[in-house]
């Protein structure tokens, strides 16, 4: 049997993790990986995806619980997972989408203190055998490249600060 290594993977569960929240504007968020930036809510790529495209739509504020939104960020983030779906329908010709949250770490949510949305995007066929069988996921491009193929199609909101 052949063992192929997923060491990004690796890198996330083992490597040291900074303080302050990956998400918020004034901690540690990775600038390099925000597609939309504005108020109330940005998109930044998964830096380790589950799928190439794979976005996250996350309220600026800082907050974990689904009732602690205001009726803005609501709207704010309903609107801006409608406009990444059809981005990535019409831009990367995604067949399907999966849209979901993980609230709490015991329904999976890997950052449990700051919500986010993903947008998986997926095609026929992109599930293949390696996560079956080697328990491997085959990103077929690199983050970065997907960042700069997907940019120029997010509008650049006027952020007053």
């Amino acid at each position: 049997m052949e063992i192929i290594y997923a060491q990004s993977r690796m890198e996330f569960i083992k490597g040291e993790k900074s303080e302050g929240c990956v998400f918020c504007r004034d901690s540690i968020r990775d600038e390099n990986l925000v597609l939309f930036d504005d108020m109330c809510v940005f998109v930044i790529m998964n830096k380790y995806p589950y799928n190439t495209g794979h976005l996250l739509v996350i309220p600026c504020r800082h907050v974990s619980s689904l009732e602690d939104l205001t009726e803005e960020e609501d709207l704010a983030l309903m609107k801006t997972t409608k406009m990444c779906a059809a981005i990535l329908k019409n831009k990367m010709h995604a067949e399907g989408i999966n849209i979901g949250m993980n609230l709490g770490k015991a329904a999976g949510a890997g950052i449990e203190d700051h919500l986010h949305i993903h947008l998986v995007p997926r095609w026929g066929g992109d599930a293949n055998f390696m996560t079956t069988v080697s328990c491997t996921r085959v990103v077929p491009q690199d983050v970065c490249d997907t960042y700069k193929s997907l940019l120029p199609h997010f509008q650049k909101p006027s952020r007053e600060e």
